[in-house]
């Protein structure tokens, strides 16, 4: 049986220690009870959170939000409900590069309790119109749905699947670097799931399209969700058939394979690499794909 990297340390923005209570967020009068002066609202500057120099989330009051302010239930910390309030507009774009300091300045848990709330509050500020009628919707049951009295319709925050894959063969890993990559940046390849397809279809699709190989004995490792804007990052395994590389160029700017003993020595180079190749870093889920394999 293949082994998943479960007991390897949590990955960026898992392991919040959040409790959801559904239970409140489907009951009206309970999460009233708990908008009282015991409940924190995150302190963000739009989508970006406010944290001290220990890299712990700094927190306001409800004294301190407008009142006609949207806020989201993150859940309960003890017994004080936590929220975070819906920006003006979402992101808009990929990630900035203030949102790679964050990852590497804020606490574990910290990192993963903003990035839970950041997929929400982006989803509300790009969703405040209904998609059947138009009409404007509003926010319900804790922020964990949006109501159109237009229409009636429910809409929900979604997550996307993402596959994201190591290709072994004889020894040898193929990675791929993106044109947004810095020089000498290679990662594993990866893809949404589309409409009507398993996870393994994806996953070999998706290497087959962007590097023209065909893989076979696809397995799942582990996930990451990854909240830019609200991605569940699903790391598998595959083999090659064969190792005849096509690249996409839409898609990708190169793609090759790497020695075992090239992927160590990139490692341990640290975060600036080595002349070959800098390794992923820790906050992505294919840093520990790639250690899972190394260390297998």
């Amino acid at each position: 049986m293949l082994n998943t990297i479960a007991t390897a340390p949590l990955m960026a923005f898992s392991g919040s220690p959040i409790d959801r209570a559904d239970n409140i967020r489907v009951d009206p009068a309970a999460l009233g009870n708990l908008m009282n002066w015991r409940a924190r609202v995150m302190n963000l500057d739009g989508l970006l959170p406010e944290f001290d120099d220990d890299g712990r989330l700094l927190w306001h009051t409800l004294a301190d939000v407008a009142p006609d302010a949207e806020l989201v239930f993150l859940g309960m910390l003890g017994d004080q409900a936590h929220f975070a309030p819906v920006p003006d507009q979402g992101a808009g774009g990929p990630a900035m590069p203030r949102a790679w300091q964050v990852m590497q300045m804020l606490q574990p848990e910290d990192l993963a309790i903003y990035g839970g709330a950041r997929s929400l509050i982006d989803w509300h500020a790009r969703h405040r119109f209904c998609a059947n009628c138009g009409s404007p919707t509003k926010l319900v049951k804790g922020g964990w749905q949006r109501h159109c009295d237009g229409c009636g319709a429910d809409h929900f925050p979604r997550t996307d699947p993402v596959t994201i894959m190591l290709v072994e063969h004889e020894d040898k890993l193929l990675l791929g670097r993106q044109p947004r990559f810095p020089p000498r940046m290679y990662s594993a390849l990866a893809g949404f799931v589309e409409p009507g397809e398993t996870i393994e279809e994806a996953v070999a699709r998706e290497i087959h399209e962007e590097a023209g190989v065909r893989v076979r004995d696809v397995r799942y490792i582990a996930s990451q969700p990854w909240p830019f804007p609200s991605q569940l990052m699903i790391g598998c395994t595959s083999v090659a058939v064969d190792t005849q590389i096509t690249i996409d160029r839409t898609e990708l700017d190169d793609a090759r394979w790497f020695t075992r003993a090239e992927l160590e020595d990139a490692r341990a180079a640290g975060p600036e690499g080595n002349e070959l190749l800098i390794f992923p870093q820790k906050f992505a889920i294919a840093h520990h794909l790639i250690a899972w394999w190394l260390d297998r």
